[in-house]
Order: structure tokens, then sequence, then C-alpha cells
């Protein structure tokens, strides 16, 4: 399936694409020969690029749930929540810690996630974030970060397209993708 031309209020993302961004980012991240001990990736736009760098650079990986877009089909930013409880498998969150969002819009979560970190977690001794874009209504500028956005597109990245899929629509769903 083709993706849509991008525009300024529409940035339009396609597996590869998304792919070589996250792949992109660990380069960057890399370069800057920054070592950390962990990945604490923000639940859910954090996870994958997360994942994906908690795995190439071989460092334990952290969950940490928020939730802004709730409001207008979850297109609206509203209050922050941050869960009570992180998961990971290995102690607890301590040392230097690559903190990892997909974007920083307002900028909101990843300061607040960054102050919850200081205040809650002494055993952290450093905290750096990563983002594949900067919008340009942030007021957070992450120490790593891929494109900056000055137009705020909405960024559709391709996992969106399972927001409105239900089990119910999967068989239907799945026959989109059949050779004939």
């Amino acid at each position: 399936m083709n993706t849509p031309a991008s525009t300024d209020k529409d940035l339009w993302v396609s597996w590869d694409e998304y792919n070589r961004l996250v792949e992109r980012l660990a380069l960057q991240v890399y370069e800057s020969n920054w070592k950390f001990d962990m990945v604490l990736c923000l639940a859910r736009g954090g996870v994958r690029p997360g994942d994906v760098i908690s795995r190439i650079f071989d460092v334990p990986l952290a969950i940490l749930s928020t939730s802004s877009y709730r409001e207008e089909a979850g297109t609206k930013q509203g209050n922050l929540d941050i869960a009570k409880y992180m998961t990971m498998t290995k102690g607890p969150l301590a040392g230097r810690i690559l903190l990892v969002d997909d974007l920083a819009d307002s900028g909101v979560t990843l300061q607040k996630v960054r102050e919850h970190l200081q205040t809650n977690y002494p055993d952290v001794s450093e905290v750096r974030s990563a983002v594949i874009w900067v919008k340009g209504t942030s007021t957070f500028k992450p120490d790593y970060h891929l494109e900056d956005l000055p137009h705020n597109p909405w960024i559709h990245q391709p996992f969106e397209d399972y927001d409105g899929l239900r089990p119910h629509q999967l068989a239907a769903w799945m026959k989109k993708f059949e050779k004939n």
C-alpha cells in the first residue's frame, strides 16, 4: 500500500521510513559516544523505537506508560497521566537513562517525565532524551532528535492503521494484502 504525499499539515510515514528513522536515531546516539545503562521508553509512542534501541545497544528496556492524547479521538492533548509503576526486568531504575519517545509535541510529557525521574528515582544519575520528531510547538529540546517540524503536522505513523481496526475486522483487513 502506498503512503500518501506529506504536506505541511500531514506527515505520512511508511513502515520502511519509520524503521530507517529509528535506526538513524540509534546511530545519532551511538555517534555521541554517550554510554547509558538502560532505555526507558514511553508507552505507547516510544515503545517501538525504545525496543529497537535497547536491542541495538544490548541494554535493558523499561517501559513507563503515559497518556495525554485522549480527547477528540486521540488527536488532542489533555492532561498528562504518568503511571505509578514502570515495567522492567533488570533491577531498579538507576544510572544513566536514555528516555525514548516518538516525538516532542508540546514537550510537556518529556519534561514532566524527566522531573518525575529526578524526584522519585534517586539512583538515576543522568537522563538524556531521544525522539524522532520535534514539533515547532515543543518547549522541550531533546538531547537527540532527527527531524524538526516547524509547521506542526499531524504525524501519520504506520501503526496507526491499527487504532481503528477491531478483532472482528481482521479477516477482511488481511484480504487486502493477499496476492491473487
